[in-house]
This record gives structure tokens, sequence and C-alpha cells, in this order.
């Protein structure tokens, strides 16, 4: 209660201050409670129980709702210059970020996934910069295009609890792992074999757009070496 009217402790020395986003309200309640028996066994008709009163405090915390003119703030750091959009443009293209490259970066930011780089130079470590988004970009891409493909054809792969029409690239390429193609030559001749190939790859390729030529011949559901001509 104290720290809710700003009369609190305070932290780091600093003056406390009300609550900004929630309001507390409390009050004071009579209780009434029977007092225990300081003797054991049934009491005896003449007894009269007794009771005391206590006080009980309720509390209640709501989020209050600011009106629409409200100002509202945010800051946001880039170098797209003012001839590429108006503010309003860039910051809705930063939000909507959430749905390509950004999620990947979580796994980046953490000093021991960039420190071992040692870039020094401005030029190798714009180089990186873009290598890294258009790999994610890729990565979006795919999985933007068989969460599509699965929701059209209503179909399921394997994900890493049971079947999902959601999954994640990374779920895609674990999905593809199995999949063997060795190539060789006899007697001049080259010789393509192709294992551990499912109907599950042949629907990722469809969805990606990737030209299944060279899984020609390889059945679903089928772990057998499995031949096929270059094209």
């Amino acid at each position: 209660m104290a720290e809710d009217a700003g009369r609190g402790q305070g932290r780091r020395g600093r003056k406390p201050r009300p609550w900004r986003y929630h309001a507390l309200h409390y009050r004071g309640e009579a209780v009434t409670q029977r007092q225990k028996r300081p003797q054991r066994g049934r009491p005896p008709k003449t007894e009269l129980p007794q009771d005391t009163i206590r006080s009980r405090l309720r509390g209640e915390a709501a989020a209050p709702v600011p009106s629409a003119d409200t100002p509202g703030w945010t800051v946001l750091a880039t170098t797209v210059g003012a001839e590429s959009g108006t503010d309003t443009e860039g910051l809705q293209a930063d939000q909507g970020q959430h749905i390509t490259v950004a999620p990947g970066f979580r796994g980046i930011k953490h000093p021991a996934a960039i420190s071992p780089v040692w870039l020094e130079k401005p030029e190798r470590i714009a180089a990186l910069a873009m290598l890294t988004v258009v790999g994610w970009l890729v990565y979006a891409v795919i999985q933007r295009q068989v969460r599509l493909s699965l929701r059209e054809q209503n179909q399921h792969i394997p994900g890493h609890k049971g079947l999902t029409t959601l999954p994640t690239a990374a779920v895609v390429f674990d999905l593809c792992t199995p999949g063997t193609l060795v190539h060789f030559a006899v007697d001049h001749a080259p010789i393509l074999h192709v294992h551990g190939i499912r109907e599950d790859h042949l629907s990722v390729c469809d969805a990606v757009g990737i030209d299944p030529a060279w899984y020609q011949g390889a059945a679903a559901g089928q772990n057998s070496l499995l031949a096929t001509t270059p094209p």
C-alpha cells in the first residue's frame, strides 16, 4: 500500500513513486472468527461459543485504460533515410519483421555466438550481416511455403512432437536428413543411388518448388537403394 501511494522504501536511493500502469484499491473488513476452546472434549450445553472480531484488508489491482488522446512514443534507431518512406511506414516495416528474419537473430545475440568472429573492418562486418539476413530470409521463405502447401493440401508432416501442419524450417531440414544421394561411376558411366526417401520429402520439394527429378523411382516408406540416371 505504501508503494502504491508513493511512500515506499524506494530502490537504489531513488524516491518511490506511485504505480503508473495499475491502480490498487483496498478496504478494511470486519471478520467474525470462532475461538478455539482451550480444553478438549465436548463442551457443556450451558457453554456459549466465543467469537472474536478481527480486521482483514482486501485489495484489488486493476490496469487503467488510457484514453485515446494519451500520446505514445516509440524509439526506433535505423540507418534508413527519410527518402525511403515516412516514419509510420518505417515503424510498420520494423514491427512486421517478426514473420521474416527477426526471430532468427535470437540465437546469435548471445556474446558466445558473435565474439569468436573477430571481424575488424566495417566492410567485413556489413558483409557478414548481409549474408546472415539473406540466409534467414531463405529460412523464412522455406517455412512459409511448406506451411502454405500443407494447409492447402490438408496434409501433415512429422514434427518433434508428432504430426504437425505448422513446421519450422528446422523441422523441415531434420525431416530431409535421412535422404542420401550417392553419386559414383561404373565403367565411366555415372550412376545415382537414392536412399531413405519418403513421401514427406516429395511434399517438401513440391512446396518450395524444387524439382524432384532425382527422386524418381523412390517409393514412399521404403529404404531400399534405388538407382536413377542423371538428367
